[in-house]
């Protein structure tokens, strides 16, 4: 297996999805050692620095890529399996920024009130405990939560020559802010341009359901994936496979639909997986589903549906793909 080490240069860095020109080519089968910044372009560092001060809100969630992958086609599955996601420093930030979050006013929740007073919280890292650290701006209070490493923004160029900003999610992936997005999980995406023209980025060290204020516990991640190419079967909504779940992600606003798209999505899965009538998938999928919200607060929402395997027969999504890169990933 090919192993390639990329560190974008703060010039190379990616801030939207399409329009841009890929950083370079891999082949299908290709090991991908990255470094990703944080959401904040590494700008917030002290519990002094306020966003409006300090951020640049068309510098967010820089993006690692795009890459051009060899063979890739409109209408093919991208499959990006992760194989390692570890903080590159000691420390993460969060942050309330104004007009943004889902418990504040925005430019499409229009309220009178004024925005909810800035804030940014510092974490710090204890690599030999596997926790980052709470601290209250007010008071003493201070309490320690695992890490739990994700990656908030994974996606390819969309259709239509469309150009999308860093922050969005959509049927083409995007800031999705889900936890799923983890070590030994597979995201599927489906190809829309020549190449597919994939980035990744926005390492969360850990981040709550729904991300609320709409930022985790943002940091640096040194990335491992592998690549590879499945001709065919583009999914509609991005899906996600682990050891233990199907995942499809939704995305769109008002919430519901975003719930509905993942649920639909789901939906075609166990009808490609087992064959069942989409009304049987339907009823099934009533009784044994998971519905985790990922995100509330960009331009779209991401919901999340979640299936136990357990649930299941033993089923083959993309040919076996996921046990394939599971495999390689233990070649690493």
């Amino acid at each position: 297996m090919d192993v390639v080490e990329f560190k974008p240069e703060r010039e190379q860095y990616a801030w939207t999805f399409g329009g841009v020109e890929p950083v370079m080519r891999v082949a299908p089968g290709t090991a991908l050692r990255l470094w990703t910044e944080d959401a904040f372009s590494g700008r917030l560092t002290s519990p002094h620095d306020l966003p409006s001060e300090h951020l640049d809100m068309s510098e967010v969630n820089p993006q690692t890529g795009p890459f051009y992958v060899e063979g890739a086609q409109p209408g093919d599955t991208l499959a990006l399996h992760f194989v390692d996601l570890e903080p590159a420093r000691d420390w993460g930030a969060s942050a309330t920024i104004p007009f943004f979050g889902a418990l504040t006013g925005t430019d499409r929740t229009a309220l009178l009130h004024d925005p909810l007073p800035e804030r940014t919280w510092i974490y710090q890292l204890d690599r030999d405990r596997d926790v980052v650290v709470f601290e209250a701006l007010r008071g003493e209070f201070r309490v320690d939560l695992p890490v739990a490493p994700m990656l908030g923004t994974v996606g390819v160029a969309p259709a239509g020559r469309e150009v999308r900003t860093s922050i969005v999610p959509d049927t083409f992936g995007g800031n999705m802010d889900t936890p799923e997005m983890r070590a030994g999980a597979t995201c599927f995406l489906g190809v829309n341009v020549e190449g597919a023209l994939f980035s990744v980025g926005d390492g969360h060290y850990r981040q709550g359901e729904g991300e609320s204020c709409g930022t985790a516990v943002e940091g640096a991640m040194n990335v491992t994936l592998i690549v590879e190419l499945v001709k065919g079967g583009a999914p509609a909504w991005p899906r996600i496979e682990q050891d233990s779940h199907y995942v499809v992600v939704g995305s769109s606003r008002p919430l519901e639909d975003a719930w509905r798209a993942s649920q639909v999505g789901m939906i075609d899965w166990l009808h490609e997986l087992y064959g069942l009538d989409r009304l049987d998938a339907y009823q099934l999928l009533t009784q044994v589903s998971e519905s985790p919200l990922a995100n509330v607060v960009d331009a779209n929402y991401s919901a999340v549906t979640k299936v136990a395997k357990r649930f299941l027969p033993p089923g083959e999504a993309f040919g076996g793909m996921h046990r394939y890169l599971r495999e390689q990933a233990a070649a690493l």
